[in-house]
């Protein structure tokens, strides 16, 4: 084979992609909440979004491409419950698509410096391995980490009792992510002692002799009391005999009490790293265990979790990874939001974040739960350890419909459920301008850069109307002006103006009214080995003062005009 050739998963329907619409976000303010007491470490606007999570990451990617630090997701396993519909073959394409599709997205998140967390079991994770070296890049791959997911075994197994599960660990760019040290324990520090008063402190004691080949290994120590000794066969000193002595004079080597004994070299506590070098393997004694989870939502949420969450993730495993992979202040997300633990966490551990679910339990499970953090009412979890008191808040949106609906005689039309200032948002989404309504110009909606700006605006212009706008706009700025038609001129007439009509300027770019690109395998259409498989877009949150509310302006077709 060549060294050139590269290596790749196939599967049914992975060459079709969907045309995913980026919807803009409404805020439902019942479900919004904030501490009532504020302090200026605080977050307030994290985003809690309900909704099609493809639709909701496509939503976010103007806003925050390149800007998360860490995501955890812990998606649906594919264990063949919920793919009852398809045989072996199909349910493992359906799967994969779909979650190829989000990690695009996710992956355009992520800041250069930036890490993904994937929670996965062997019924899928080495499949999704090879279809995520081809997403980030084999290089990219940092590690497999074994999570010990539960603590007994189960003598009712038919082949081996399963205890663990993965997570698959990827930067965004492996060159430029660091990991960061776990706390040190207090066990750990424990271990050193001082039993000879030396002045530098409680130390510990490494061996002289290793297995490894050293040319300057070989030679005879001699202890204070007289005693030669020599590296055991098949051994070698770690150090020459010149650094032994500059050791040995520092005080730096262990005799023993009775200074009799094979030397050992000291290491000092004050010396030692500030934090413990994570390994690939996670006991539950450390990281938490599936029943922990369960009981951590129950206290929470009684009663709500029992039939929705069958393997929620502990508190301690998410404090774990953002341990490794963040500071406090980095954003989290994560996609698959299930009973809303990585928020819960990230916002104890004071970091700000996205969480996207889209099952009635985003209201049942995690708005109660979230709640409780704010108010400082959740005693468990990392609570305690992290020393959480409350506050802070979180903004709770929904999903705009689809920007275009069917008119009586079949053709496309903007929906009749968008009034101006939300057109004005939804085209700034489709064209790659950030919207920023100015109370200065009325033609200044949203900008791509600092002369670059768009108008949005279901009127007919005229020619004359075109001009003094063409005027105002000057030559050191251009503008996009996205309207419902043009008179008396020709588009290329002004230098400085770029005109598009709406709703044709956008018709070919997106799949028009489609909500649902869910997991949940029930709700796509029967396919055969021939048929095209869609992925599923998601939605996403912006900040406050960028996001419609419920009851905003009335609706563009209220009133009689031009629109």
């Amino acid at each position: 084979m060549s060294a050139k050739t590269k290596l790749e998963l196939t599967w049914i329907g992975k060459e079709h992609r969907p045309r995913l619409e980026p919807r803009i976000l409404i805020e439902d303010e019942k479900w919004s909440y904030h501490s009532t007491s504020r302090r200026p470490e605080d977050r307030f606007d994290n985003v809690l979004i309900r909704g099609d999570n493809l639709l909701a990451l496509k939503a976010l990617e103007a806003q925050y491409r390149d800007k998360v630090k860490c995501i955890f997701i812990d998606p649906p396993y594919n264990t063949g419950s919920a793919f009852t519909h398809y045989d072996d073959g199909v349910e493992h394409s359906v799967w994969l698509s779909l979650l190829r599709d989000r990690l695009e997205v996710l992956r355009s998140l992520l800041s250069s410096d930036g890490s993904i967390w994937i929670a996965l079991d062997d019924n899928e994770a080495h499949y999704f391995k090879v279809m995520a070296d081809e997403v980030f890049g084999r290089s990219n791959f940092i590690d497999t980490i074994v999570w010990q997911k539960v603590y007994t075994v189960k003598n009712s197994a038919r082949h081996f009792s399963s205890m663990h599960d993965y997570i698959l660990v990827y930067a965004k760019d492996a060159a430029a992510w660091t990991r960061k040290l776990l706390p040190r324990s207090g066990e750990l520090d424990a271990s050193y002692t001082n039993p000879d008063g030396d002045l530098r402190g409680a130390w510990t004691t490494n061996a002289m002799q290793a297995r490894n080949y050293y040319s300057l290994g070989s030679y005879p120590i001699t202890s204070p009391n007289g005693r030669v000794f020599t590296p055991p066969q098949g051994t070698f000193w770690r150090v020459s005999e010149a650094k032994f002595r500059e050791l040995d004079a520092d005080g730096r080597v262990w005799w023993g009490a009775d200074g009799n004994n094979v030397p050992r070299i000291k290491k000092f506590l004050s010396e030692a790293k500030q934090g413990v070098v994570p390994s690939t393997f996670w006991p539950y004694s450390e990281a938490g265990h599936n029943a922990e989870a369960k009981d951590e939502v129950r206290k929470l949420v009684a009663g709500e979790g029992d039939d929705v969450f069958m393997t929620p993730k502990p508190e301690r495993l998410i404090k774990r990874v953002l341990e490794i992979a963040t500071e406090p202040g980095d954003l989290v997300m994560d996609s698959f939001a299930g009973s809303g633990t990585t928020g819960a966490v990230a916002h104890k551990m004071g970091r700000p974040w996205i969480m996207v679910e889209l099952g009635d339990h985003c209201e049942t499970i995690i708005v109660p739960r979230l709640k409780k953090v704010i108010d400082g009412n959740d005693p468990g979890g990392i609570t305690k350890a992290v020393g959480w008191q409350g506050g802070g808040g979180f903004r709770y949106y929904r999903m705009a419909p689809s920007l275009l609906e069917k008119d009586q005689f079949g053709q496309w039309v903007i929906s009749k459920s968008y009034n101006a200032e939300m057109l004005a948002e939804a085209m700034c989404q489709h064209f790659g301008f950030t919207y920023a309504p100015s109370a200065e110009h009325y033609w200044l909606h949203g900008y791509s850069s600092e002369t670059d700006f768009i108008y949005v605006t279901t009127n007919s212009l005229t020619h004359e109307q075109l001009q003094a706008i063409s005027d105002e706009v000057g030559d050191e700025r251009t503008l996009l002006i996205c309207c419902k038609a043009f008179q008396g001129t020709n588009a290329d007439n002004f230098t400085n103006l770029t005109i598009r009509k709406i709703p044709g300027a956008i018709l070919d770019r997106s799949e028009w009214g489609k909500d649902d690109y869910s997991l949940k395998i029930e709700s796509l259409p029967l396919i055969d080995d021939e048929a095209e498989v869609e992925g599923e877009p998601e939605a996403a949150a912006k900040s406050r003062g960028r996001h419609r509310k419920a009851d905003d302006a009335p609706s563009l077709f209220d009133a009689e005009s031009d629109a």
